[in-house]
């Protein structure tokens, strides 16, 4: 049997990188872990091949070969996946769908012959056992979590791995937090469920084997669920496999009370984390209390994130504006907090209420829902009617964007940054692409650039302050780059 794996494209959006990777000849951020995942579940003597269109377009000869189309997506794609769904459908390509998109939103695709709900673990077996048989259904739904230490290892073989800028792995699933916005609890639990340690790094051996080197992703949504885990087992095992050479270096997402454990920052630092992302969503208690932010109130937050940073890793957050309780002073209190925090990856949105979670339940009820989420997180869209007034808030919200993307604050924390860090990043890639990197930012951004006071000035700066960052102040100068373009196309 011949079977299709696709993966639609994403827009171009504040993760999509797509402006940044043309420094380096990337095609896209990331390959599709779930999609690869989801291959090595089917019987060996089955043809699979993987078109994601973020790297090449999908091509008639691809469905004239398939049985059937496997299409996973998230709904960012979701105008992506409408056409392949089509095209798939009007070629006579029997459609099989799954992920976070059709699990709300299928009744928006009726091209799909069959639907594989929830977890693949336990919904896609059942799936594969009636391919084989030939009598298929048009639902499968797992009706529990899986177990993830029955995960295989990701068929890597299938992608074109340099065609990538970082590759993704996942170790848990679930979160111990309910923030009120977020439906990864829904998707996924409560509960922290872990695969095993040599189950991981068997993953990671065969990445490193499929030739790969450099960033990876840790996918999970909460790395630190259970701490205790990461301290006694994982991470001290993780830092003997690295070795001295360190083959990869390690991103990933955590809640703020990481900056509370002085023993696991010390250990994901030696291990290779050189950055995590951290919801910090606001700076205002009332907000943090309205979304069942827990984890984050009583706290000095931006003490928290200079411990992290101190530690070795550079710290992303995400903020949001448009809660209840926020006030027009919201937008310079967020601006003010991103400013004197050095976090340069500052992704801010609107408030959003995805399907599955408590608040778009309770907004629902309160008659102040409009439609569905864009999924995009910073594109300045919100599905919900805000208290302070929609032209308010949007009006707010590009002030912001207006301010820390401009090239003199960007620029600024960029410096904070790299001034509060205690060591250069783990990684200090020599390959050919980060010389294409360097050379390529100095002249596009140096020469060309209108930032190109601010780039130099941050590069005589780095040179005679922290030259061992010399590597981080590019890769950042470029990512801002990228920031700046995206941001342009929700504040003009």
């Amino acid at each position: 049997m011949n079977i299709l794996l696709i993966y639609p494209e994403f827009p171009d959006t504040f993760w999509s990188f797509k402006h940044a990777l043309k420094f380096v000849r990337k095609r896209a951020a990331l390959p599709p872990l779930g999609l690869l995942t989801v291959a090595a579940m089917m019987p060996e003597d089955w043809n699979k091949r993987l078109v994601d269109l973020n790297v090449r377009p999908l091509r008639n000869e691809d469905l004239a070969w398939a049985d059937y189309a496997f299409v996973s997506a998230m709904t960012i794609q979701k105008a992506s996946a409408l056409t392949v769904i089509q095209r798939c459908h009007a070629a006579g390509v029997k459609i099989v769908a799954g992920g976070p998109l059709f699990a709300y939103e299928a009744i928006d695709f009726p091209e799909i012959d069959h639907l594989v709900l929830g977890e693949a673990e336990l919904a896609l077996p059942p799936l594969l056992a009636d391919l084989a048989g030939g009598r298929v259904k048009p639902v499968y739904r797992a009706k529990q979590f899986a177990d993830v230490k029955t995960t295989p290892i990701p068929l890597w073989h299938l992608a074109d791995l340099k065609r990538y800028a970082t590759v993704g792995v996942q170790l848990t699933r679930g979160c111990p937090f309910a923030c009120e916005f977020c439906n990864v609890t829904s998707l996924f639990g409560r509960t922290w469920r872990c695969k095993g340690v040599e189950q991981l790094l068997a993953e990671l051996t065969a990445l490193r084997q499929a030739g790969w080197r450099g960033p990876v992703f840790f996918v999970d949504d909460n790395l630190i669920g259970n701490p205790k885990f990461l301290r006694d087992q994982f991470l001290p095992a993780l830092i003997q496999w690295q070795g001295t050479n360190q083959p990869f270096s390690f991103n990933t997402q955590v809640s703020i009370n990481l900056a509370d454990d002085e023993q696991l920052l010390r250990l994901m630092a030696k291990a290779g984390f050189d950055t995590v992302f951290i919801g910090i969503e606001t700076p205002d208690e009332l907000g943090l209390a309205e979304c069942h932010k827990t984890q984050n109130r009583r706290r000095d937050m931006i003490a928290d994130v200079r411990r992290i940073q101190q530690a070795g890793m550079e710290v992303q957050g995400g903020f949001i504006v448009g809660f209840d309780c926020d006030t027009p002073s919201i937008f310079q209190r967020q601006i003010d907090f991103i400013q004197n925090s050095g976090i340069v990856t500052a992704m801010v949105g609107m408030l959003q209420a995805p399907p599955g979670t408590k608040l778009y339940e309770r907004l629902f009820q309160a008659g102040r829902l409009r439609g569905h989420s864009s999924g995009d997180n910073a594109d300045g869209s919100t599905n919900i009617i805000p208290n302070m007034g929609i032209e308010a808030l949007h009006e707010g919200y590009k002030r912001i964007l207006r301010h820390i993307y401009a090239p003199k604050p960007y620029y600024q924390r960029v410096r904070t940054l790299l001034r509060h860090y205690k060591r250069p990043t783990i990684a200090t890639p020599t390959d050919r692409y980060a010389l294409l990197a360097i050379f390529t930012s100095l002249y596009r951004l140096g020469i060309l650039g209108r930032e190109r006071g601010q780039y130099w000035k941050l590069m005589l700066w780095t040179l005679l302050r922290r030259p061992r960052m010399m590597p981080a102040a590019i890769r950042l100068a470029i990512t801002g780059y990228h920031y700046r373009k995206v941001c342009q196309l929700h504040i003009e």
